[in-house]
């Protein structure tokens, strides 16, 4: 690998967006796929599943086969809300690889006790916007219920292109919020995305259930191609 190619791909790793370096197996000749410009590939569609999948492998192109190294970040999870939902999302999010972190101002909730081994931020979420650092590969789930600490965030994820944004309430909940949203300047479009009410419908009743739910509708967000039920 040349320096210049070496300097891209450890720019694009630290910056946290998905890259892979194709190198021909006949010759190795190499160039690098960024995730901005994987429509225009002729190996975009490769690419574009691998990003998802995270898997490197040998496809075989026009020219002859070919190894696809994909780096891509790993996957973090928001969730604002050092709720009930929150603590046993936790363990589960920590085994499925994902990067967990609490927000939420009450400090009541914002405990280590509640929280043991996760980053726990007990700041109102505009006030640690740096630390949060929404991107491509995070999710957020909103759990607080209160819109004066869940509003922000979502907003912020959105208009990041968070892979998954998902908010607890009932439709009669997500309607007001859909209000405030709307005026505080997100789209239709951007808020028709938001995942709520949250979770898989899989009939979950207490704050475990839920958090599978949550944590199963993440994990599809993310692996899942969302164009596949268009076609």
């Amino acid at each position: 690998m040349n320096l210049e190619t070496l300097k891209t791909l450890n720019a694009e790793r630290r910056a946290r967006r998905a890259v892979a370096l194709v190198t021909a197996l006949d010759g190795g000749a190499q160039r690098l796929v960024r995730a901005d410009a994987v429509d225009k590939d002729p190996l975009g569609a490769e690419i574009a599943a691998r990003f998802r999948s995270g898997r490197s492998g040998t496809v075989e192109t026009d020219t002859g086969p070919a190894f696809l190294t994909v780096h891509v970040p790993p996957p973090r999870l928001v969730a604002i809300g050092a709720v009930h939902i929150s603590q046993a999302l936790a363990p589960m999010a920590r085994l499925a690889g994902f990067d967990m972190m609490v927000v939420d101002p009450r400090t009541a909730f914002a405990t280590p006790e509640r929280f043991p081994d996760v980053r726990l931020i007990a700041e109102w979420p505009e006030d640690v916007a740096g630390e949060i650092a929404f991107d491509r590969y995070t999710a957020l789930a909103a759990l607080t219920h209160d819109p004066k600490i869940d509003d922000w965030p979502i907003a912020q994820a959105l208009d990041a292109g968070c892979f998954y944004v998902g908010a607890l309430g009932s439709r009669k909940t997500h309607g007001k919020r859909r209000e405030r949203l709307l005026e505080a300047g997100v789209s239709e479009a951007a808020f028709s995305s938001i995942h709520a009410p949250i979770g898989l419908d899989v009939g979950a009743q207490s704050p475990a259930e839920i958090a599978v739910a949550v944590l199963a509708e993440i994990v599809a967000a993310l692996r899942q191609d969302p164009e596949a039920e268009k076609r």
